[in-house]
């Protein structure tokens, strides 16, 4: 679904993504790992055509992304979205809906599924500032997963979570994978990327060090983060 041939992006004198070429199948739940300043959010910028790559191609389903068109099929979700305080999620997503151009009983009954499937029924006419951190990163899933798009990009949704609000949000990622939706998650927390993902890369200083199958690159008596921390020491002695 994803292709990215030699993308590579230079601020200045600095080579954010370094010649990166690889594919992200349809169907896949795909982790961008690596630690701070990796080029990960640069790689995300890009894939949304927040930045353009100073060299090489990436086309979501064969669309280039800076044609509009890749981006309808995208649902977003960043680090730190906000939910001004006077709106509900209701209202929230009310809005959401009227940006990808859904209008009254359309609107109405999209939002409703999206709520239903993120666990917020009952909830969504409260103000936001009565929401735990959990139920702000439920509405914003919801509000990414309106319109069924095809494309998941999510930036630390499990972030700042506790117990009960990590479960939630990993029993939604296992229903986008049940409902073929492609997901390319961004974490820090390698436990659960290691539960809800079927596919990782580990990027650092700007390459890909490994992209493989978690089954594969996760070896009899590791995790996912041992193998990580092996893939970065590795890069620095």
């Amino acid at each position: 679904m994803i292709s990215l041939n030699s993308v590579t992006k230079i601020f200045g004198t600095f080579t954010a993504v370094d010649n990166i070429s690889y594919t992200i199948e349809a169907g896949d739940h795909f982790a961008l790992l690596g630690p701070n300043g990796a080029g990960k959010t640069t790689l995300v910028r890009m894939l949304l055509d927040f930045i353009k790559p100073t060299a090489g191609r990436i086309t979501i389903s064969g669309v280039p992304v800076s044609d509009p068109e890749s981006r309808k099929q995208i649902g977003y979700l960043a680090e730190q979205h906000v939910i001004p305080p006077y709106l509900s999620g209701l209202g929230y997503l009310m809005r959401h809906a009227s940006l990808i151009g859904l209008s009254g009983k359309n609107a109405a009954v999209e939002v409703d599924r999206v709520l239903e499937m993120v666990a917020m029924k009952g909830d969504e006419k409260k103000k936001s500032v009565a929401y735990s951190k959990g139920m702000k990163q439920r509405i914003g899933l919801a509000a990414a997963i309106l319109g069924h798009p095809k494309l998941l990009i999510l930036d630390e949704p499990i972030a700042g979570l506790d117990p009960i609000g990590i479960r939630q949000v990993r029993k939604i990622l296992e229903n986008l994978y049940d409902k073929g939706i492609t997901v390319i998650l961004n974490s820090h927390l390698l436990s659960e990327v290691e539960k809800t993902c079927k596919t990782a890369a580990i990027m650092y200083k700007g390459k890909i060090l490994i992209r493989d199958s978690i089954r594969s690159i996760v070896k009899d008596g590791e995790t996912l983060e041992d193998v990580f921390i092996k893939y970065i020491e590795n890069e620095n002695e």
